[in-house]
């Protein structure tokens, strides 16, 4: 019999989101015994040992429920990050929280506003409630317009996603732009601020936002264990934002969406000073080595304030990634973005960068 059953309109314009490919997929596709991943942005120093520990002493538990109300994480980032408790959602990652924001504020009739190119997920969560996307191309050299950003809001604007660092070119938005947006975006437009590579940032001028929701502005803040934290294997992310704001995505927030090992892994890691700093230093350090190498191979790179690096392989770029996959090397080719010159580098160990430019060198000297 054939299926006549018919999925929703929306439905046509949303493509299942492509995830980078994993390293076992590679080894049996082309037999290779050496691969390296750096096409995630996952950290490449590992999870927080103390995570870690807390998952060991949470197994004998996985009878129960987890906590429907995250209380002790709640507890934790609250504390950790000097908010009320009672401004915090927990999510099953950062992705599914703007899902959830969208599933919580946008009509078919109304817009989100996203500078562009970004993360894929803003736009994904405004398909599947049928609102409209208004891309926001961002500058030369990747750099955010305020004024641009601005001009855009309609009366139909209700949901204003800004990433910064921003994910894939690692720029980012200073404390007076960001000023600047927020005193030009009208009350009913909600500004959802993606700080998920916020620890990585070392600029002078850079905020990770979490100061206006203190404030009590309308604004919600994304932050990932993913990242810095390194758990990106168990997923859990939460949202910072007024009280008003976060008692409205409960209302459509599942109740059991954070497994009870990933509330305890976070709880513990995010008191883990040691493991966060040892991840900054070493993501600086290896910025500062990809740096080098492609000064030295003369490709144009983006400067970065997060652990990925956004470079120019030019017009043989899609020919270039593969070329390094064939050698154990898994980046993120940029056409995803609408930029086939470029490819996104995450940032690894330095035997991973290193084993990354000699690769690379191999391939561009014998073009």
């Amino acid at each position: 019999m054939v299926n006549q059953i018919k999925p929703r309109t929306a439905l046509k314009n949303i493509e299942p989101y492509t995830p980078g490919k994993p390293i076992w997929e590679l080894q049996q596709e082309l037999n290779l015994d050496k691969v390296i991943k750096l096409a995630s942005n996952e950290n490449p120093f590992g999870p927080s040992p103390k995570g870690v520990e807390a998952i060991s002493s949470e197994l004998a538990e996985l009878n129960r429920y987890p906590d429907a109300d995250t209380v002790a994480l709640k507890e934790a980032i609250a504390k950790s990050l000097s908010v009320k408790k009672e401004q915090i959602i927990v999510t099953n990652g950062a992705d599914e929280l703007i899902t959830l924001i969208s599933e919580a504020f946008l009509e078919k009739e109304d817009e989100i506003i996203v500078p562009s190119p970004s993360f894929s997920e803003y736009d994904f969560g405004a398909q599947i409630m049928g609102a409209t996307i208004v891309p926001v191309p961002l500058e030369e050299g990747f750099q955010f317009n305020v004024q641009k950003i601005v001009d855009a809001i309609t009366e139909q604007t209700k949901l204003l996603y800004l990433c910064s660092p921003n994910n894939p070119t690692g720029t980012y938005l200073s404390k007076t732009e960001l000023d600047q947006l927020l005193q030009a975006v009208p009350n009913n437009v909600l500004v959802v601020f993606d700080g998920a590579y916020s620890h990585y940032a070392t600029a002078d001028d850079y905020t990770n936002g979490i100061e206006y929701v203190r404030a009590g502005k309308p604004i919600l803040v994304l932050q990932t264990f993913s990242k810095i934290y390194g758990l990106a294997g168990i997923r859990v992310g939460f949202g910072i934002a007024p009280q008003s704001i976060i008692q409205s995505i409960l209302k459509v927030k599942e109740p059991f969406n954070v497994n009870s090992l990933a509330q305890a892994a976070a709880t513990a890691a995010i008191m883990d000073a040691e493991h966060v700093e040892k991840s900054r230093e070493g993501n600086s350090a290896g910025r500062e080595q990809l740096y080098q190498a492609f000064q030295n191979l003369n490709l144009d790179y983006i400067k970065t304030e997060s652990n990925f690096i956004l470079v120019k392989f030019g017009p043989n770029a899609e020919k270039i990634y593969h070329d390094l996959l064939a050698k154990g090397v898994i980046l993120r080719y940029g056409k995803t973005w609408g930029l086939p010159e470029y490819v996104r580098v995450s940032i690894g160990t330095e035997e991973e960068n290193l084993y990354f430019i000699e690769s690379l060198t191999s391939i561009l000297v014998n073009e």
